[in-house]
């Protein structure tokens, strides 16, 4: 496990860049061009960041980008 020290100015940096990187994979689950295989890559990938974004947003933050097992 790591730790990290962040001043506030870094933690909404943070919080942008991971918002964005969310955005971007919900994008890509939702278009039909893009194979099974690399859905199931891109959904691995979505969880860890989801968790990173969990530890930063507020509960109302957080279920903007909650996905249902239901969804896909």
């Amino acid at each position: 496990m790591l730790g990290f020290l962040f001043n506030e100015r870094e933690c909404k940096e943070l919080d942008y860049v991971l918002r964005k990187e969310l955005d971007e994979m919900l994008f890509d689950l939702n278009d039909k061009r893009i194979d099974i295989e690399i859905k199931t890559a891109i959904e691995s990938r979505y969880k860890v960041i989801f968790r990173m974004y969990a530890r930063l947003a507020s509960p109302k933050e957080i279920s903007r980008y909650a996905r249902n097992k239901m969804y896909h």
